[in-house]
């Protein structure tokens, strides 16, 4: 999504993006202005950010040494395909019968990882250990929300450079890539799982009859990590693909023959989402023990969400004459690291604007998400017009900008570096007057407004991935500011 510049000085350059449709700035007929900007540093506390079944979820920790440590966890519960359920054929869980349990394993599909990727992660599996965490629609958790858990059931130590390899199982005849598998200890929940065949009349608990009886018995599974445990990265997983699953690898009777087997318990919703009939909990749990941040004056540290945000203003705005505005960019400059830190830059940032009179709402900016299609942030009946791009159309990032892009100085140091064009947003406060917003900068997984609707707007970020250090409205050698190019009238 980015691309990769080589700049042969430091000094800032004009635009890369739409250079080839601006006017050359001759002094004469067209100019170029730099405005202040005014930067502090926000957090988002709470941060509230929700992921939904489709979504990648994240486990893991990291210790950055300028942002300080995180620590997440996920849990969720995988199910049985049908119900009343049985493993095999029935009767095949029956004492005498020359079935029984070999292994279960929890297996997770792999999607990436975020962090030092040399040393190995530790985690366990426990049993969630929670009368409230269930499949329940209308429960909505964010990333604060933990529910309990029991007793560990599996611990590994998880080396996602080998993850990509081909793994093979059952005896040869299936294999996996990109799946992180953990086999969990014999222990008496896994033989009590397996004993839960609903043909098995002897059992009081009949915990396969249906999905309300299976999600009151097993609560769900969960992946932690513990402060002590190795590992500096998070690892990211899709609990809706089918690669992620618990199996159950057992015995059965077939035409008289014991052979081995196993059945999937799987995650429970459908490709576009929606909740299934015998839908899946989740919670995804994300702590940020931050180290002190600066103001935000000299230098702002932007963390993706659960994260910070930058307040922006920009007063020399107000008082611009009325000109023909070619293009207004704001241009933000990482501050760049040597060496180069294993904690990468997010792949977008998003700006928006402080709703006039209020200092907790926000609002899109107005034309800039993408010229080519009508929306009003200050419109209330989204039926009409949409206050922000619709979801068909979205946003145009090759006009809007915001993805990272990397540059090189002189002495071969890279740093990320991010453009936003406001050029319409501007061109209104210089001719009609607009009010000159206070702007917020920030690392979104989900852009909310939730005064105009609950609906979120996916953004191109993964939770907790990417922070940056950026140089705010004081910085001296890396000051981020609002280039203006313009005509007289």
């Amino acid at each position: 999504m980015g691309s990769l510049l080589n700049w042969s000085c430091s000094k800032l350059d004009t635009t890369d993006l739409g250079s080839d449709i601006l006017p050359a700035v001759d002094n004469v007929n067209t100019f170029a202005d730099t405005l202040n900007v005014i930067t502090s540093l926000g957090v988002f506390n709470p941060d509230t950010t929700e992921l939904i079944r489709t979504d990648n979820f994240v486990f893991g920790k990291n210790d950055d040494p300028l942002f300080g440590k995180t620590t997440a966890n996920i849990y969720f519960q995988l199910k049985p395909a049908f119900f009343p359920y049985y493993f095999g054929n029935p009767g095949d869980t029956l004492t005498g019968s020359g079935a029984g349990l070999d292994s279960v394993v929890l297996c997770l599909s792999y999607k990436g990882f975020y962090g030092d990727s040399t040393i190995p992660l530790h985690v366990e599996v426990r049993e969630v250990a929670d009368n409230n965490f269930r499949d329940d629609v209308y429960h909505k958790r964010d990333v604060n929300y933990k529910p309990s858990v029991g007793q560990i059931l599996a611990s590994k130590d998880i080396d996602v450079r080998r993850l990509g390899d081909t793994v093979h199982y059952s005896n040869g005849k299936n294999f996996a890539v990109n799946q992180i598998r953990i086999k969990l200890s014999p222990s008496a929940w896994a033989d009590f799982l397996y004993s839960c065949d609903t043909i098995n009349a002897s059992l009081l608990i009949d915990a396969f009859r249906s999905d309300s009886a299976y999600r009151h018995t097993f609560h769900g599974l969960a992946v932690t990590v513990t402060p002590g445990g190795s590992g500096n990265t998070l690892i990211y997983t899709n609990l809706a693909d089918l690669n992620s699953k618990l199996e159950v690898h057992f015995r059965r009777k077939n035409k008289g023959v014991v052979d081995s087997i196993y059945n999937s318990f799987q995650f429970n919703s459908d490709k576009f989402g929606n909740t299934a009939n015998f839908s899946s909990g989740f919670a995804n749990y994300v702590l940020r023990n931050r180290l002190p941040l600066p103001s935000g004056s000299q230098e702002l540290y932007l963390q993706t969400n659960p994260g910070t945000y930058a307040n922006l203003s920009i007063p020399g705005l107000s008082t611009l004459s009325n000109r023909i505005i070619h293009r207004a960019e704001l241009i933000i400059q990482q501050i760049p690291e040597i060496p180069n830190s294993v904690f990468k830059s997010p792949t977008f940032l998003y700006l928006d604007l402080q709703d006039s009179g209020s200092t907790t709402k926000w609002k899109p900016i107005y034309h800039d998400l993408n010229p080519n299609t009508t929306y009003d942030p200050d419109n209330l009946t989204p039926f009409t017009i949409p206050f922000f791009p619709n979801q068909s159309v979205g946003l145009d990032f090759t006009y809007f900008g915001g993805y990272k892009k990397d540059k090189t100085d002189l002495s071969g140091n890279t740093a990320s570096y991010y453009n936003f064009n406001i050029s319409r947003y501007v061109q209104d406060i210089v001719t009609l007057h607009k009010n000159n917003y206070n702007l917020r900068l920030y690392s979104p997984t989900k852009v909310i407004y939730p005064q105009y609707s609950p609906l979120y707007f996916a953004y191109g970020n993964s939770l907790a991935y990417g922070r940056v250090k950026v140089g705010g409205g004081n910085n001296t050698s890396n000051r981020m500011i609002l280039r203006v190019i313009y005509s007289k009238l």
